[in-house]
């Protein structure tokens, strides 16, 4: 396994590295992609990224033009991904079902020469001012196939760019993080090969969908690395559909969230679903609190690896590994990123204080999009400074404790909102939870709870036994002065919780 940052040669293209290079490799006749209406093998998957890339270029697409993907995950996503880079054009992901009010607020800031989509998706993405628009399953499908399936992939820089991803911002448009060939090439090495130790007859199943970074990489690039396979569903991603996707393709690894951990272990038949053909599961996305990662482990006994990674770095770079989890915490540095903590005059502090991280690799992007004074803020010299907080153990184990915007200083004392999280999912009355600061009046900052009970608990003074709850495990200062009960928590385009619509919703 690699244990160092990958370095590429100047002309790179992970078009080759990640597909390509399985043909030359005589794997071609391996099964790359696992669907419901059956297999594609990389032979299938070159040849159809292939046609894209030939159909892209009449649509008047040149090296360094944004091409927008809104796909669901079927595989037309792959074989346009591959085919848009094959062009030597950057790719940039969407969700699918974007409202139209977003979509023209990201055609603004994007400002894509085209835009592929489906029928269904057609409506909400509209031709672009100045662009196109390919729809691979209507207008333009005979097009496609009526393509070459040979086209000489156009040279790029390793240091070019490659894939946009957007940060996950609660509040307005996110930002747009441009990543450069090398990165994606960089964090399959150290982290796909050297924490996951991806292998070629592994199986991968993805809860969230392809177009957020962390299931590009886990449900897509790194198996394809390797000659491995990823299953995709275009189907919304509920316990159920899960568990049938589970008993039908058998995975081995299942790249996971925390909101998917807490339905599935809290699903009337997790006791009886097979879940043995797993070998590993991942989290990331959000905060996997301890309570969850312990009923994750009594009902299924898959060892789940909690990890960190961001857009700026692009994935993984913080990780439990096997063999050596510790629930509640991050794990350690992957192979080829240094991660240190700081204060606010950006000196390191010692272990067990909180700090922002700040985090060095090969895996950094070039810029925010047109937010240069952004850019400069958060890459500085040879590393990316986050609003991550979290502390060390003399050991090395990261453990987090939320963004620095989400913070709370409460009674004069720093308060994690995931600390208090997690407490309250010790409540046999609670299902999921969400803690947010709220300023009263006098400029004071408190601790407001958001709640989804349970089935079947109680709702009758709830807000009084959770309060109490939480006054009888953590330290007074920490309780919740307002329990509000909802039957589910809002969600951002990646899905996670939206604490900026809770803050909101807490003042109304």
């Amino acid at each position: 396994m690699r244990t160092m940052a990958f370095t590429p040669p100047d002309r790179f293209n992970i078009a080759d590295y990640f597909l390509d290079d399985r043909i030359r490799e005589g794997r071609g006749d391996r099964i790359a992609l696992r669907t419901g209406a059956g297999t594609l093998t990389y032979n299938d998957v070159s040849a159809a990224s292939n046609r894209f890339a030939g159909l892209i270029g009449r649509f008047g697409c040149g090296p360094g033009d944004r091409v927008m993907i809104a796909l669901p995950d079927t595989p037309h996503f792959p074989a346009a991904l591959f085919g848009i880079l094959k062009a030597g054009c950057q790719v940039v992901m969407v969700n699918p079902h974007l409202p139209p009010d977003q979509v023209t607020r990201f055609y603004g800031y994007v400002e894509p020469k085209l835009v592929i989509t489906t029928t269904e998706g057609a409506a909400a993405f509209p031709a672009p001012a100045g662009g196109t628009r390919m729809v691979v399953d209507g207008d333009h499908q005979s097009d496609l196939e009526a393509e070459s399936d040979v086209f000489e992939t156009v040279e790029t820089g390793a240091l070019d760019p490659a894939i946009w991803l957007f940060s996950g911002g609660t509040t307005g448009l996110p930002k747009g993080v441009v990543q450069s060939h090398r990165s994606f090439a960089n964090t399959t090495e150290c982290y796909a090969k050297g924490v996951l130790d991806l292998r070629e007859d592994d199986i991968t199943l993805s809860v969230p969908k392809l177009f957020f970074g962390y299931a590009t990489g886990t449900n897509l690039l790194f198996p394809f690395s390797v000659g491995a396979s990823a299953v995709l569903f275009p189907e919304r991603c509920t316990a159920e559909e899960l568990f049938a996707q589970i008993r039908r393709h058998r995975p081995t690894i299942l790249v996971n969230v925390p909101t998917m951990v807490n339905h599935l272990v809290s699903h009337p038949l997790a006791d009886v679903e097979d879940l043995s053909c797993l070998r590993l599961a991942t989290s990331a996305g959000e905060a996997l609190p301890p309570e969850l990662h312990h009923r994750w482990n009594q009902a299924f006994g898959v060892e789940l690896l909690d990890g960190l990674g961001t857009a700026e770095m692009w994935h993984i770079f913080l990780s439990n590994r096997p063999g050596t989890v510790r629930p509640g915490t991050l794990g350690i540095p992957v192979p080829g990123f240094e991660i240190t903590l700081v204060d606010d005059e950006g000196n390191e502090v010692p272990p067990g204080e909180v700090g922002r991280m700040r985090v060095r690799g090969g895996s950094r992007a070039i810029e925010y999009w047109r937010r240069p004074d952004l850019t400069a803020e958060a890459f500085q010299d040879d590393g990316y400074v986050s609003a991550d907080m979290m502390s060390r153990s003399h050991d090395g184990y990261f453990t987090y404790k939320g963004r620095a915007d989400d913070m709370l200083k409460v009674s004069g004392k720093w308060l994690s909102p995931g600390e208090v999280e997690n407490c309250l999912l010790e409540h046999a009355g609670v299902k999921e939870a969400a803690v947010v600061g709220v300023t009263t009046a006098d400029g004071l900052v408190k601790p407001h709870a958001f709640v989804v009970l349970a089935p079947g608990a109680e709702s009758s003074d709830i807000e009084a036994r959770l309060q109490d709850h939480v006054k009888s495990r953590l330290e007074p200062y920490k309780y919740p002065r307002t329990v509000h009960v909802r039957p589910e928590l809002p969600r951002t385009h990646l899905g996670k919780v939206d604490r900026g619509a809770l803050k909101r919703a807490a003042l109304e």
